[in-house]
């Protein structure tokens, strides 16, 4: 898997998150993707719930801005820091951040992440 493969797919997950388009984040993955986010909780097949984690980026926010500050990409895995800011439907600004390992098939398809964050951080600064 070249670098340049990797990021692109690293690119379109983040940039469809940014749209909010299900489609184009679920194409990104592999049929069996597994995606553990945050880590510590469940795993989800992507393929069967993408809709609802879209849903809910939806029912929350109106606009959502994924910043990949680092990406560090070793064999078919790349870890990546990044910086969300996003604007909630009540107008309350929010930041977080995180690390996402991505894990890539031959294909070029993401086979699994697995997203290091704090989701309770964020919902506070929601209800602040």
């Amino acid at each position: 898997m070249s670098l340049a493969a990797i990021d692109t797919v690293v690119a379109a997950y983040f940039s469809n998150i940014a749209a909010m388009n299900p489609e184009g984040w679920v194409e990104n993955f592999a049929e069996d993707a597994l995606s553990y986010d945050p880590v510590g909780e469940p795993p989800t097949k992507v393929h069967e719930g993408f809709r609802q984690f879209i849903g809910q980026l939806q029912a929350v926010f109106d606009k959502l801005e994924p910043k990949t500050e680092h990406i560090f990409i070793a064999g078919n895995e790349a870890a990546v820091k990044w910086t969300m800011q996003g604007v909630s439907k009540s107008g309350k600004l929010v930041s977080f951040e995180g690390i996402t390992i991505f894990e890539i098939n031959a294909a070029g398809k993401i086979q699994t992440t697995r997203a290091y964050w704090n989701p309770a951080a964020m919902v506070a600064q929601l209800r602040s």
